[in-house]
């Protein structure tokens, strides 16, 4: 089968290789099930593992690819799921672990399907289960217009929160007002901090989503309202920060980790009825994924270097 490897590691666009390899087959005591690939969607941390710079790293060479849609080639079955590496989901054919296999959404076609699982449940265990949004509250997303912030606006916005979006640029930022967003900032005209302040009189958002870091955080402490939260989700703009724990205390805030991934094995039964609750979301036309771009197969490696220049809008995803 057609796949994507990765044989040593560096920038995806100088490191990706087309290969023929064999259609994976699961292993003697494994729980997997053999998933043709429908749509794969491309993800932050496929850019990390193939520069080595992710906490997981799958020996070399492997198939990157972290979140797919596919069909369970036993039964013909559509699910959305996060295959085994190395047999990641830029190839025809993968493998996934049958407790994290999920149906895919029925409102979502198979592009959107493959980039609905990680941001959507990151979004909404992040917003719900760590930083307690409630309606009425004003929430601050870092990355509005990418895959995890595009989804944390649509999630914020029906939970019933005012929703400032930070973008970087007119074309993310007109993408963040079509995703319902109150008041959308452009980092690159407007200083973020001031303009959250404006619009809330001063009092500062009552929680903020930041998959970015650096700048980023450092500028949503000066912003964060008296008990408010800051959500750290990731750090895509390459500088991990170390806060200074003395203006959390002097400010009254709150600074909460979100790995979702833990959420898998500490409390599956929650994944599943999130899952549950975020297909009857898509059902009712409440939250749908943001596609950039659709690309044929032979452009992940380009799709992949979008990604990591930060210059995509929604998710891109890869149609084998």
């Amino acid at each position: 089968m057609k796949a994507w490897q990765v044989p040593v590691h560096g920038e995806p666009a100088d490191v990706l290789r087309a290969a023929d390899v064999p259609v994976p087959v699961p292993g003697p005591g494994q729980v997997l099930v053999r998933v043709r690939v429908r749509a794969a969607a491309l993800n932050f941390p496929d850019v990390l593992m193939c520069r080595g710079q992710y906490q997981v790293q799958p020996p070399l060479p492997y198939t990157p690819g972290v979140e797919l849609c596919g069909e369970v080639a036993d039964s013909g079955e559509r699910i959305v799921g996060m295959p085994v590496l190395p047999h990641g989901a830029l190839a025809e054919y993968t493998v996934v672990e049958a407790d994290a296999a999920f149906p895919a959404p029925d409102a979502l076609d198979d592009a959107e399907a493959a980039g609905f699982l990680l941001a959507y449940q990151t979004g909404w265990f992040g917003l719900h289960r760590r930083a307690r949004l409630q309606p009425g509250e004003t929430l601050l997303v870092h990355a509005a217009a990418g895959g995890v912030g595009s989804a944390a606006v649509q999630l914020g916005t029906a939970a019933g929160a005012r929703v400032i979006a930070v973008v970087g640029g007119p074309a993310k930022a007109e993408a963040a007002r079509a995703l319902g967003a109150d008041v959308v900032v452009d980092r690159r005209e407007q200083d973020f901090v001031a303009a959250v302040k404006d619009a809330t009189g001063g009092r500062g958002a009552d929680v903020v989503y930041d998959p970015v870091g650096g700048a980023a955080y450092q500028g949503s402490t000066k912003c964060v309202a008296f008990e408010g939260r800051i959500v750290v989700v990731g750090f895509a703009g390459g500088t991990i920060p170390a806060p200074a724990l003395n203006h959390a205390l002097v400010k009254n805030y709150s600074i909460l980790g979100l790995h979702w991934g833990l959420y898998r094995t500490q409390d599956p039964a929650a994944v599943a009825a999130c899952h549950r609750e975020l297909t009857r979301l898509a059902a009712a036309g409440t939250i749908r994924t943001l596609i950039g771009e659709r690309l044929p197969f032979d452009a992940a490696p380009a799709g992949l270097a979008r990604l990591a220049a930060g210059e995509a809008v929604g998710r891109l995803v890869v149609l084998p």
